[in-house]
């Protein structure tokens, strides 16, 4: 009955500004900011009806498709066998980027495990839990036929996919070519969503030798296990496919794929829609890389406080790279090839960055302002065009010329994504033309090379293009002939409106449907009241149209539906009792259209939480109630928000208690895998009609999380842990989750979405971590996709660059807004390749290495144990610092020396060893310690570091020196201190922003002035224990302290609760905890681990 599936995201901070066109939230809007140009903001009505060229609506036997996560693939609920172009196919599994290099895979690791030498009390634990580098099984890869194959079975593969026998994939791609005007994007106008059969472009006209065999489906590759103690990408061995057929290919639904060039094709998955990976076409294209274009576009509109300043005088750190914050007037010389060449290789780096420190000596080199990402070593008319590193960012800055010097360097090669966050300025191009390479399927953008204004040069796969005559005109200049000028080509990061030809189903309205628990446990938290309420407050404010649908479901026992047709007086309830073989009663009225059933809604919300206050029943059948959830909305898709108190014990999904309270520390104990794989298959069946699963664990007691988790992590939703929530006994619990669920109903939403990542041509991409579930190589399905969720991917350099100078990375995230429009968001990144080991050390990224070394280290954890990827981790510090002393150091000094760069590098890995993933000892409880884990998969890079290495600032004596400016608020700026507790004075007011928590430790000779003027109390005693607010006085440093809290918590779209500590304090142990240069009774201080590292090193 169940058909393959995908799943929904979480929430965010209410001071971001969303680009869906959500209704406003308390006065402040989700849009896109100040338009730039009137040209660009042609305001497109919002049309109220369903205009669809097809018939009817959404019967219930439709067969839904599945979206493939990067710019449109479609997965239909039957197993099928689909033949794609072979132009654009990807194998299942990896990127196939080029023929299998016989190289060894990128590791971390070298040699033997050094062990750390244990404190007194050290029991590193080892552990499994549901995996996070979600690769595709599936078919073998046809090659290229001009290529010849080595299949190498290097590394191994760890394949996530299940396999579902109703589970299929379609693969393949098309071209895009919309057509329309530039518009900014305020209020989307409503289009059909999914592609819909249309005429091929015209555009760059296929070629005739491009050829389209067929791809039967396989079994998943296979692959030697992945050995143990050091983290390393997962590869993927194919087989050999039998030889391409020519004939059009037809489904079992009856859609058939056209060959013919030029003529009608019928689009019949996302991949078509989206185009495929990286080089899937015989090579026909030039190898020069040498980049000859035109420079000189703006870099496009960023977020607000993006601002790259380094405060006068700080040491040590590079003067950061201005970026513009919109189009910036052209006025540079077009530069040539060689004016690029020779400016790339007389550009110098900054003096801090040849320096080379020894760590012993100088431990203190944590910057007092937030750590900037490194500039890559770029000419300026190249940089001011890149990417905004909040959005993509790579873990080297400079990319090694071949996969031997990236292995000698030690350092993962990787990308960190937030493709869909939030953002003030977006350019929106509703042109009549995507122009797309013809071979690579690659967005145009600013670092292509227009060779002549009729040709452009595609810089992933060096393929030369025509330039569609649609494209020559710019209609913001109203200059023909000026194809460069083009806000395609002035920014880095671009959305695309798709048209309705391109449309696969009418458009998917938002349809919201809540599962609430109401078991006597779940009615005792009384979360229920806190939800409804919340709900209820914003009812107007989900986004959506006039289409949008809501529904409701509760269970116990039994399942409860609720019947909210319009015409009755009050909501009616439903009961299912036979949980075995569930089924949907009258389901044309369970998920009703929202305007139109408004007043039921809020009737049931109102009489919700009463309706189960004197119920005895304790068990709970979440299993048997998903399966309801998914058969009444697998029709349409949409987002499942799940709220869950306690352990599944009734039907299909039940669980047992797995935690042992005394031995979780021991690696053999701790149960961080999936005790069941029900879950997951469920995920993969809502995945495959579009639904998105989101989590709300509101429980304290343990709940098997790992097992749980798994609806959330394949289906592309979020998890929410809320540990020992009581409206009573945990009001704090019950402040996070109002504001959370605020941010969470009323953020922007991308449905039915996929992405999928290109580079240039010679790197590949092979390991994938995030929520999300990979259908076909490197499509990513996202049922839904959200404006906090964050993705990195693992990379390998798959061919010698050496006849290159730069190298890019483009996403492509293809979704269908709350408004019914198709759209396609586009970041694209610029990189200078370089040939030796010193210019990599000088490029590396430490945040962006440590956030992906801590995301591989999660997956380690879950195949091997928590003491396995410990000890990788130790050794990728080890093994890096090692290959620097002995191949760049030119005369081997005492101490521990390492660049400039990476500085920190001990430090980030020391706070992950401590982080609650990784940390050993008996603290951690078990659905604390998954959590954590789902948080560093699924969580940007900027919040990832933040929960791993807090910043302390002392908040005693904050200033207006140096205070930034917001909207008329003077917000102060304190210095970032060292965590350790020589930073800290009895006779001061510390604040640690620990990213879910804010902690305000107030020394027992602290101030007075501060103590009353701030806290508003007479003396240190009569601080209250359990302080959580801070009161809202009328003196200028409550309204500093204020401003500086609420500051801090609208960068995040979670919202950090307030502990005020004393010494007394219960959470003073936790506070000192977060100290990471400090000694613990499990685990090495700073300086120790320093002294360990630099022992293993000089060996």
């Amino acid at each position: 009955m169940f058909q393959p599936g995908i799943p929904a995201s979480g929430g965010a901070p209410t001071g971001l500004q969303a680009q869906n066109g959500a209704p406003p939230a308390s006065g402040s809007v989700y849009t896109n900011g100040p338009v730039q140009n009137t040209l660009m903001s042609s305001q497109v009505p919002v049309s109220q009806e369903y205009n669809s060229q097809f018939p009817g609506s959404y019967p219930h036997l439709i067969p839904a498709k599945t979206l493939n996560p990067s710019l449109g693939q479609s997965n239909y609920g039957g197993s099928q066998t689909v033949y794609p172009p072979l132009s654009n196919y990807q194998g299942s599994g990896q990127t196939l980027s080029r023929p299998p290099v016989a190289s060894n895979p990128p590791t971390l690791h070298s040699g033997p495990v050094p062990q750390i030498p244990p404190p007194t009390s050290q029991n590193p634990a080892a552990t499994p839990m549901p995996s996070g580098s979600y690769l595709p099984g599936g078919a073998g890869v046809p090659p290229p036929l001009n290529w010849q194959f080595n299949y190498s079975s290097t590394g191994s593969q760890t394949n996530h996919s299940l396999s579902v026998s109703s589970q299929a994939t379609l693969a393949g791609n098309t071209n895009f070519t919309p057509s329309r005007q530039y518009a900014s994007s305020g209020e989307p106008s409503s289009q059909n969503n999914f592609i819909k059969p249309g005429s091929e472009p015209l555009v760059n006209p296929p070629l005739p030798t491009i050829l389209q065999p067929g791809a039967p489906p396989g079994p998943p590759p296979t692959g030697r296990p992945s050995p143990v103690r050091a983290l390393t990408p997962q590869k993927l061995s194919h087989r050999p496919m039998p030889p391409p057929s020519f004939n059009s290919a037809t489904n079992q639904e009856g859609i058939t794929s056209n060959t013919n060039n030029g003529s009608m094709m019928t689009h019949n998955s996302y991949d078509e829609i989206e185009g495929g990976g990286f080089l899937a076409t015989p090579q026909f294209t030039t190898k020069n890389p040498t980049m000859s274009r035109n420079v000189g576009y703006s870099y496009p509109s960023l977020p607000p406080g993006y601002e790259n300043t380094a405060p006068p005088g700080t040491a040590g750190v590079p003067p950061p790279m201005n970026y513009p914050s919109g189009p910036q007037p052209f006025t540079q010389t077009p530069l040539g090839a060689n004016h690029l060449t020779a400016s790339m290789s007389g550009l110098s780096l900054h003096p801090e960055c040849l320096r080379v420190t020894n760590l012993l000596q100088d431990r203190n080199m944590l910057p007092p302002t937030p750590l900037q990402p490194p500039v890559p070593n770029l000419h300026e008319d190249l940089q001011k065009l890149n990417c905004n590193p909040e959005l993509f960012r790579c873990t080297l800055t400079s990319i090694p010329q071949t996969q031997a010097l990236l292995n000698k360097a030690k350092l993962p090669l990787g990308l960190l994504l937030h493709p869909f966050k939030d953002l003030t300025q977006l350019p929106v191009v509703t042109s009549s033309t995507i122009v797309r390479c013809r071979a690579c399927r690659t967005y145009i953008n600013p670092f292509v090379s227009f060779l002549d204004q009729r040709r452009w040069k595609c810089n992933l796969c060096y393929r030369v293009n025509d330039v569609p005559e649609e494209f020559m005109y710019n209609p913001l200049t109203r200059v023909y002939g000026e194809p460069h000028r083009r806000p395609e080509v002035q920014n880095a990061t671009v959305e695309f409106m798709a048209p309705s030809e391109y449309m696969l189903r009418p458009p998917q309205p938002p349809v919201y449907l809540f599962v609430f628990d109401v078991s006597h446990n779940a009615v005792e938290t009384g979360y229920l009241n806190s939800v409804c309420q919340s709900l209820f407050d914003n009812l107007d404010l989900l986004p959506g149209n006039t289409r949008t649908k809501i529904g409701f479901i509760t269970f116990d026992s039994t399942i409860h539906f609720y019947s909210l047709q319009e015409g009755l007086s009050q909501p009616q309830m439903l009961i299912v009792s036979d949980i075995e073989d569930v089924f949907i009663p009258m389901p044309e009225n369970l998920l009703v259209n929202l305007n139109e059933s408004k007043e039921l809604v809020q009737d049931l919300l109102k009489t919700l939480p009463q309706m189960f206050s004197k119920t005895l029943e304790t068990q709970s059948a979440l299993g048997p109630a998903l399966q309801a959830a998914f058969k009444l909305m697998s029709p349409t898709g949409g987002r499942m928000s799940v709220f869950q108190t306690q352990l599944p014990t009734l039907g299909i999904g039940a669980l047992k208690p797995r935690e042992e309270p005394n031995q979780r520390s021991s690696a053999k104990d701790i149960h961080l895998t999936p005790s069941t794989d029900f879950y997951k298959k469920l995920a993969l069946d809502c995945s495959g009609q579009q639904v998105a699963v989101d989590l709300f664990l509101l429980s304290g007691q343990y709940s098997d999380l790992a097992s749980l988790g798994c609806i959330s992590r394949y289906s592309a939703g979020s998890v929410y842990y809320y540990p020992s929530y009581h409206h009573q006994h945990n009001p704090l619990q019950v402040q996070k989750l109002q504001k959370e669920l605020q941010r969470y109903l009323t953020r922007k939403i991308g449905f039915e979405a996929v992405m999928r990542i290109r580079c240039t041509k010679g790197l590949s991409i092979h390991t994938f971590h995030g929520n999300f579930f990979v259908r076909s190589t490197d499509l990513l399905s996202l049922p839904n996709v959200n404006p906090d969720a964050g993705y990195a991917v693992q990379m390998s350099v798959e061919e010698n660059l050496t006849d290159t100078q730069l190298v890019s990375f483009q996403s492509a995230l293809l979704y269908t807004s709350s408004k019914g429009e198709r759209r396609i968001r586009v970041h694209t990144l610029c990189l200078p390749v370089v040939s030796t080991l010193n210019e990599v050390f000088l490029g590396a990224d430490v945040q962006a290495i440590s956030g992906l070394l801590a995301n591989m280290a999660v997956d380690r954890s879950v195949t091997a144990s928590l003491s396995d990827a410990r000890d990788a981790l130790v050794n990728a510090v080890i093994d890096s610092l090692s290959a620097f002393r002995s191949s760049v150091l030119s005369n081997q000094q005492p101490g521990l020396m390492v660049p400039f760069s990476l500085r920190l590098f001990p430090l980030f890995v020391l706070a992950l060893l401590k982080q609650k993933s990784f940390q050993t000892g008996t603290n951690a409880r078990l659905d604390e310690r998954i959590f954590a884990m789902c948080q560093v998969k699924n969580q940007p890079l900027v919040y990832l570091m933040l929960t791993t290495h807090p910043n302390l600032y002392r908040v005693d004596n904050l200033s207006d020196e140096g205070a930034l400016n917001i909207n008329d608020r003077m917000i102060p700026q304190p210095p970032i201190l060292q965590l350790s507790v020589e930073k800290l004075s009895r006779d001061g007011a510390f604040l640690m922003d620990a990213g879910s928590a804010l902690m305000l430790w107030i020394g027992k000779n602290c101030g007075q002035n501060f103590i009353s003027q701030v806290l508003g109390v007479q003396s240190h005693a009569l601080i209250p224990q359990t302080m959580t607010n801070l009161p809202v006085l009328d003196t200028p440093e409550s309204a500093r302290m204020t401003a500086f809290i609420s500051w801090l918590r609208e960068q995040r779209p979670f919202f950090p609760v307030l502990h005020v500590i004393k010494d007394e304090s219960p959470m003073r142990t936790i506070f000192l905890q977060n100290l990471v240069e400090d000694r613990t009774e499990s685990a090495l201080s700073y300086y120790e681990f320093l002294l360990h590292v630099q022992q293993q090193v000089n060996k």
